[in-house]
């Protein structure tokens, strides 16, 4: 049966409901729930989900609900008492502090801010990114859904007046060492980042950190920021900044391949610096950076070890291989590869970090001739159907396909590792390939729910006569808040293969695929 709370006129934060919605799934006799606000999208969801009453047509977008299949009213009594009790604690923890309700009243309460995160409506997004470039404030922009033309005439306001305008859908940047949005704890050093991708941009500052280098300033500018409608404003200015900077020896440049005169834009400023630049177009040409004179990444590992060496004196070298030594690497690939059955032969990769996504696929593409996706690289390999993977599949979860309606998977992994379940009980399915990303902004325990998937996928491949093999690894750093040993180690406990990047993980793919007899 289907009960239906309303409580009108009451407002809630949209991800904290989201949240709720998935801690009332935990309860006994609950199949499924709903808690939101009676907008058209949750109205939607609802109906696709099954929950609507007759009075749930009643509910306006101004209206606070909780819509259950349960057994019984007592099970919907014990629903609600839950949910009393998550938002009073959701109230109690930010009670403590007073947050001003417009910037006018920031701005009186401290005229001294010169930064805004911005995380509204897409719609209203531009409005308040102005509102802030007006009064001299730096701008990091996370909200979508912002048009090209508002994007480049609020980038153009703020490269007039000396401002940042990261974004739209910038997730991560470090300013003056304190990590905005998502972002990990790196400790202070001399590497500037300007990153185009958000976890493109929390690898290569995590490895950074981990190969023992530390950061200037991580400064996003979004990912459309280096097509030609834009011309990579924000790059140009953030590199100009770095260039100026007389803390940052060293400047990382990270984003997908730009259009080729954008790009040439960008490498020719670069080379003109003065200062080492390594430039990680993720999958692109190494000889379009060199022939200005700079230094290439193969990877986003590759870049992170090169950045350091630069930063230590140290010689530069390319990296493709493994941390650990080919014997270890040959052992686990033999290991794998022995228990597969013979229906199993491909991948799925299932990732939370869409450039991870990215960088994984143009690897395997490498190896295999195409990966289908959401997001493919070429128009062909696009899925007809994203809830069904074919042959070797990457999915980037944290793309609209799977965001409609729920928070980014970094915030909420629990539709990712209810794909990760389902992929084990297909027969062709050899390789589970994940990712795992911590920090700021990223769930409390995100290997929680993966490694629980995991064992289910494990033991659903075990009753079926087969071997599920499944390879992580983790991006992040050992002081971010969820540690990134003891996410690593959950991992393994649960049976997964962890490798120290996502370019050796995906090596690590490639080899036991392509040895399997």
């Amino acid at each position: 049966m289907v009960k239906l709370d309303i409580k009108q006129n009451t407002y809630y934060d949209s991800v904290t409901l989201m949240l709720i919605s998935k801690d009332l799934k935990k309860l006994d006799g609950v199949e499924e729930a709903l808690v939101g606000m009676g907008t058209d999208l949750n109205r939607d969801i609802a109906h696709n989900l099954g929950l609507v009453t007759p009075e749930f047509e009643t509910i306006t977008a101004n209206d606070f609900f909780v819509a259950i299949r349960c057994e019984n009213d007592d099970v919907m009594a014990a629903a609600l008492a839950k949910v009393d009790e998550l938002l009073t604690k959701k109230k109690e923890n930010s009670s403590a502090n007073y947050y001003p309700p417009t910037l006018s009243s920031a701005i009186k309460m401290d005229d001294q801010l010169n930064l805004a995160i911005i995380s509204v409506p897409g719609k209203y997004a531009a409005g308040v990114a102005d509102e802030c470039l007006d009064h001299d404030i730096n701008v990091m922009l996370f909200s979508d859904n912002v048009t090209i033309e508002e994007e480049k005439r609020l980038k153009e306001k703020a490269v007039s007046k000396e401002l940042l305008m990261m974004g739209p859908d910038c997730g991560t940047a470090i300013i003056n060492n304190v990590p905005l949005a998502f972002a990990n704890v790196i400790r202070p050093g001399d590497i500037g980042i300007v990153g185009a991708s958000g976890t493109g941009t929390q690898e290569l500052s995590s490895l950074i950190g981990q190969f023992g280098g530390g950061v200037s300033q991580v400064i996003g500018t979004g990912g459309r920021d280096l097509k030609i409608e834009i011309g990579g404003l924000m790059m140009t200015f953030a590199l100009d900044a770095l260039i100026q900077d007389p803390k940052t020896k060293v400047i990382a440049l990270t984003s997908k391949p730009p259009a080729e005169e954008i790009a040439d834009k960008i490498l020719k400023q670069a080379a003109a610096s003065g200062k080492p630049v390594v430039v990680c177009f993720v999958g692109g040409d190494p000889e379009q950076v060199k022939k200005y004179g700079l230094i290439p990444a193969l990877s986003l590992e590759d870049a992170a070890r090169k950045a350091v060496a630069l930063s230590k004196g140290e010689p530069v070298v390319d990296f493709t291989g493994f941390s650990a030594p080919d014997v270890e690497i040959d052992a686990i690939v033999k290991a794998e590869t022995a228990k597969f059955a013979p229906t199993q032969k491909y991948v799925r990769g299932l990732y939370t970090g869409g450039t991870l996504c990215d960088e994984a696929m143009k690897m395997l593409t490498k190896a295999f001739g195409g990966v289908y996706s959401n997001i493919p690289l070429k128009p062909e390999f696009q899925l007809e159907d994203v809830n069904v993977g074919v042959e070797n599949t990457c999915l980037d979860y944290g793309d609209d396909d799977f965001t409609r309606g729920r928070p980014h998977p970094m915030i909420d992994p629990s539709l990712r590792a209810e794909r990760v379940v389902k992929e084990s009980l297909d027969p062709t399915v050899a390789v589970i390939l994940a990712d795992c990303v911590i920090g700021y902004g990223s769930h409390p325990n995100p290997a929680e729910d993966l490694a629980d998937a995991i064992r289910t996928a494990k033991a659903n491949a075990e009753k079926d006569g087969r071997y599920l093999s499944v390879i992580t690894s983790v991006c992040g750093t050992e002081e971010d808040p969820q540690s990134l040993s003891k996410t690593q180690q959950q991992l393994r406990d649960a049976g997964a293969v962890v490798m120290p990047t996502n370019s050796q993980a995906t090596r690590l793919v490639e080899r036991i695929i392509s040895n399997i007899k």
